[in-house]
């Protein structure tokens, strides 16, 4: 791509991105929802209007916005957060993930899909999208109890997805041919490698950011160590989400400096967001959802009912209050790259399962990052009415 089209295509997106914004201010449409049909309409599924160069963009938009994202939810996993609502998370993160897996496998497997590819579907659909969840909240501008519950629950769930993922990949091996131990392997250095290559980011960041300029660190200091954090999880083939997480956790606890530890994070952060989200919408195949049948259809209908269920049962056990219980299983049905990355990785070790893998999930997730965003605004806007 010459450099004219590069300026001409990155100037579009981002008036693309500021009349999205405007819009999602003005109806209760979210603005990611509102970035993900503005990429659907400008891609291959829509009019064709961006440029094929600019999907090579997405990898490192992605990672990026990701990261940024990781950081600023592990931010919220502070000790006062979780003396507050920390009972709530626990419960809710874990049930939701345990709910969704036995709902989503054993439906499908109830309507006649095989064992195997009906674990793989139920672990696929424990994923959520934190960055979706994340710009709905700051689009909000509410902070309330059940935001500061709902981002601490984003935070940690994908961590446990992860987890649940790898288990059910070991065994859904084990019952294919017996290669459960090497996927085991590889999913507890991907898990465990990422929690400590964030502790040894998190803890000398804590202590040494924020000493140049009083009260919060520099623009400079917030970027290198985003970028030095998701290019050593790369390198070292770890989730650079929870390094992320793990890192903003401790950073955000022991920076006892810092005023407001992640705040130039959240000034260059919507840049990144915008163009991933419309590159993500525009890399999505409307196609996929003429063709998925009827286990796409039940994949969605049963992700729908068990996060409904796993956020009730959760918050119940919590003993949370009853609003909040019927609130938290709408606001956790976004579904982004967290799930897709989990599909590329499934279809590669069953490949005979590939091609449903792929495109159960892909279509799946053009429907939850289109709805998933609404029912997350929706919830955030219902508990600043109810006094949450």
């Amino acid at each position: 791509m010459d450099l004219a089209t590069v300026f001409l295509t990155l100037g579009a997106l981002f008036l693309a991105g500021l009349l999205a914004d405007q819009i999602g201010r003005r109806t209760p449409l979210p603005r990611v929802t509102l970035l993900l049909a503005c990429g659907i309409a400008v891609g291959a599924s829509g009019f064709g209007w961006l440029p094929e160069a600019a999907f090579d963009w997405y990898g490192f938009l992605s990672v990026s916005a990701l990261t940024m994202v990781a950081f600023l939810l592990g931010g919220s996993l502070t000790f006062a957060n979780l003396r507050d609502h920390g009972r709530v998370i626990l419960w809710v993160s874990l049930a939701v993930v345990l709910v969704t897996v036995a709902v989503v496998a054993g439906g499908l497997w109830a309507l006649g899909v095989d064992l195997e590819l009906a674990l793989i579907l139920g672990a696929i659909a424990t994923a959520t999208a934190p960055a979706a969840t994340e710009d709905v909240i700051r689009q909000s501008g509410i902070r309330n109890g059940f935001t500061e519950t709902l981002e601490g629950i984003v935070a940690i769930d994908d961590a446990w997805g992860l987890i649940a993922f790898s288990l059910i990949l070991t065994l859904a091996g084990m019952l294919n041919s017996g290669a459960g131990a090497e996927l085991l392997a590889d999913a507890a250095w991907e898990i465990g490698g990422a929690v400590l290559l964030g502790a040894a980011l998190g803890v000398p960041a804590a202590y040494l950011t924020g000493r140049l300029s009083q009260g919060e660190p520099l623009q400079t200091e917030a970027l290198g160590i985003v970028f030095l954090t998701a290019g050593l999880a790369m390198w070292l083939e770890v989730s650079f989400l929870i390094a992320g997480m793990v890192a903003g956790a401790l950073i955000a606890n022991f920076a006892r400096h810092h005023e407001r530890g992640f705040h130039e994070i959240e000034h260059i952060q919507w840049p990144f967001m915008l163009l991933f989200f419309i590159l993500a919408g525009s890399s999505l195949e409307v196609a996929h959802l003429a063709v998925v049948g009827w286990i796409g259809l039940g994949y969605v209908v049963l992700r729908v009912l068990a996060r409904v269920a796993g956020a009730w049962a959760g918050a119940a056990a919590a003993g949370a209050e009853e609003a909040t219980r019927r609130r938290l299983g709408l606001a956790l049905l976004p579904q982004a790259g967290v799930a897709v990355g989990m599909a590329l990785v499934a279809a590669e070790a069953f490949p005979e399962h590939s091609a449903a893998i792929l495109t159960v999930t892909i279509a799946a997730t053009v429907v939850f990052e289109l709805i998933g965003p609404v029912a997350t605004l929706w919830a955030v806007r219902a508990s600043d009415r109810e006094g949450a």
